[in-house]
């Protein structure tokens, strides 16, 4: 069986920065081991798969991997898919939507940019926390923890988010997914995101952890609408919007290129 690939550069406008995710469309779904080597050869944040949906009120079913397992949501790779169907496959209606692990994604399109619908995650404060979370994040003081999905830490600036340093084995003992978040000087808020457990050190830009840092920077800041930057080597930017469950995250991609693949024995 042959198969395409396309890898694609999320929430950016510019080659080489953004967060990278392979999009690899299906006819029909290969088995899970098969879609788990095939991400851990293509050695990015994610691969992603999808087939058309038989349900009636979505267009594509969507599953997404790392390196080392499959996750219930991502953000960048689900806005890649989006830009494969629209750019490429020339999808053709006003909405795409997308069946997943975590319900229906709805994605838009306006110029340049996608916009997702994505739920809402909102991370509540936690009393306790692992021990030695600073020394693991490599960050000298934290305002308060909180914990969604994933683990939240706030810090006081974005200094303290860019020059965070930290040491992934220690996280990977932690066992958790960590992001690091302040507010922002040129948008309203910036963070980091480290998946040490799930084979990602540090992701570029990460989706599913603006599902959480929008609720918690829309309460903090008593705004709906922001604007946000994750401060990673190539970095990316989102346009944010808190509804009430639901979170919109737009941005622009990037084509870097397509291929070909074989699988023996399909």
């Amino acid at each position: 069986m042959k198969l395409t690939l396309y890898q694609i550069d999320a929430f950016t406008n510019k080659l080489f920065s953004g967060n990278p995710a392979a999009v690899v469309p299906l006819e029909h779904w290969l088995d899970v081991t098969t879609m788990q080597q095939l991400a851990m050869e293509n050695n990015l944040a994610e691969t992603v798969f999808f087939v058309r949906s038989k349900d009636k009120d979505a267009d594509y079913d969507i599953r997404w991997f790392t390196p080392e397992k499959e996750i219930n949501l991502c953000g960048h790779a689900t806005l890649a898919s989006a830009f494969v169907l629209f750019e490429i496959v020339r999808f053709n209606k006003k909405q795409l939507v997308f069946s997943s692990a975590s319900g229906p994604l709805t994605i838009t399109r306006s110029g340049r940019v996608f916009t997702m619908d994505f739920p809402s995650l909102k991370p509540e404060r936690v009393d306790e926390y692992p021990d030695g979370l600073e020394t693991a994040l490599g960050i000298k003081e934290i305002v308060g923890v909180y914990q969604s999905r994933d683990l939240l830490v706030e810090v006081p600036s974005e200094k303290d988010v860019r020059d965070a340093t930290p040491d992934f084995t220690l996280i990977k003992k932690l066992g958790y997914k960590i992001i690091i978040t302040a507010p922002g000087i040129e948008v309203d808020f910036v963070s980091r995101f480290f998946a040490p457990t799930f084979g990602v050190n540090e992701d570029p830009v990460t989706g599913s952890a603006h599902s959480q840092l929008i609720p918690f920077w829309s309460e903090k800041l008593g705004r709906k609408k922001m604007t946000a930057r994750q401060l990673s080597r190539r970095g990316g930017s989102l346009t944010v919007e808190q509804l009430n469950n639901r979170v919109l995250m737009g941005g622009e991609c990037v084509f870097y290129m397509k291929g070909e693949f074989e699988i023996p024995g399909y």
